[in-house]
């Protein structure tokens, strides 16, 4: 079994080096991904769609094609992604980010614990995907495309991403839309 915590280990000690590149992130979301094996994305998946029995009807299976296509490409993608990424990153945005998925990692691995005695991987594909979404991709952690209640969407608009749950999430101090890029979708 992993220790799927010690990647907050890892992120701290990179955000410490002085001047953290997004190449320095990158290898380190390559190196935890290489530990999530297609059995962890299938029973991941298996989660993700009893999660969301509370979703209306009409928007649940929607919902669960982007997670779950989510889920599972974009830790296909860090794996198989060659790129180089050389922009610094902002430290304390990151130290920010860092913060708040640690604790969203220990609510989830709590919440885990209280439905089952088998722990998933799904709260590191979340920090995984968070990481990768925001500061290598540049994209909302929210994919375009993510569908909410009342029709909206996520939506990519003349190169600026916008969100409609952003302002009503950025409230949520365990959300991390407060820290994502996205907009709130106008009104």
């Amino acid at each position: 079994m992993y220790d799927d915590k010690k990647i907050f280990t890892d992120l701290k000690k990179l955000s410490k080096t002085g001047s953290t590149n997004q190449e320095d992130l990158f290898k380190l979301l390559k190196k935890y991904s290489k530990t999530i094996s297609v059995f962890d994305l299938m029973a991941g998946s298996i989660l993700l769609k009893d999660d969301v029995q509370h979703v209306q009807q009409r928007y649940r299976e929607e919902f669960l094609n982007v997670y779950i296509n989510c889920y599972i490409t974009i830790i296909k993608d860090i794996k198989d992604n060659k790129r180089i990424y050389d922009e610094i990153l902002d430290i304390g945005e990151f130290n920010n980010f860092i913060d708040l998925l640690e604790k969203q990692f220990e609510d989830n691995r709590a919440n885990e614990r209280r439905k089952s005695k088998n722990e998933s991987r799904i709260p590191l594909t979340y920090v995984l995907s968070s990481l990768y979404a925001n500061f290598i991709l540049k994209e909302p952690i929210h994919p375009v495309g993510t569908p909410f209640p009342g029709g909206l969407k996520v939506e990519l608009i003349d190169g600026v991403y916008y969100c409609p749950i952003k302002e009503l999430q950025s409230l949520n101090p365990h959300a991390v839309c407060q820290l994502c890029m996205a907009e709130q979708t106008e009104k």
